[in-house]
């Protein structure tokens, strides 16, 4: 279940059914390294389902690179406790960014295991499609492993197309077409 409340743009409690309260708020510099602390619960195979490839870890330059999105092409959100930006648990990242010379946008999602399957992956989602709606783009997409069977069940049920990957096997490029 997900309230408002008077909050800035872009920030929403988000409750889990087991009542425990996620703060779905735009990423700040101060989550990089609580991101990077974070990046060792995750399992190999949400690692792969998100970066498409092995990764050990969550250097200096890819987190500072992933909580200073550039506000006019990117949007970065993070799921994470109520707690000030640098001290709050982070348990979900999505993230879209303009494909440069088009009116598409890529997205890319990361749920933690310990939470996936609640709900919060399609509301980050959703913010994501108003985000692109907003920036009067024509498609959002992204690309899914084909193995990644919740992600591409949620993209259809958001209305995203699958269609085969223009250049990699073992992934699916799921579309939206954001037009009136």
């Amino acid at each position: 279940m997900a309230t408002r409340n008077r909050m800035p743009p872009w920030h929403e409690t988000f409750i889990l059914p087991s009542g425990r309260e996620l703060l779905i708020r735009p990423i700040r510099p101060e989550d990089a390294e609580p991101l990077q602390g974070a990046f060792s619960l995750l399992g190999p195979a949400e690692i792969r389902d998100r970066f498409l490839h092995t990764v050990d870890e969550l250097t200096p330059q890819m987190a500072q690179r992933l909580t200073h999105p550039n506000p006019k092409t990117e949007i970065a959100l993070v799921a994470a406790e109520p707690l000030p930006p640098g001290e709050a648990l982070v348990a979900a990242v999505a993230r879209a960014t303009i494909l440069p010379g088009t009116r598409d946008a890529e997205f890319a999602i990361l749920v933690s295991h310990f939470i996936a399957g609640q709900g919060l992956g399609r509301q980050l989602m959703r913010k994501l499609v108003k985000w692109a709606r907003g920036k009067y783009l024509d498609r959002l997409q992204g690309d899914v492993m084909e193995s990644n069977e919740p992600m591409l069940q949620l993209a259809a049920s958001l209305g995203f197309e699958p269609q085969t990957h223009p250049s990699a096997s073992g992934l699916v490029r799921v579309k939206m077409e954001l037009g009136a």
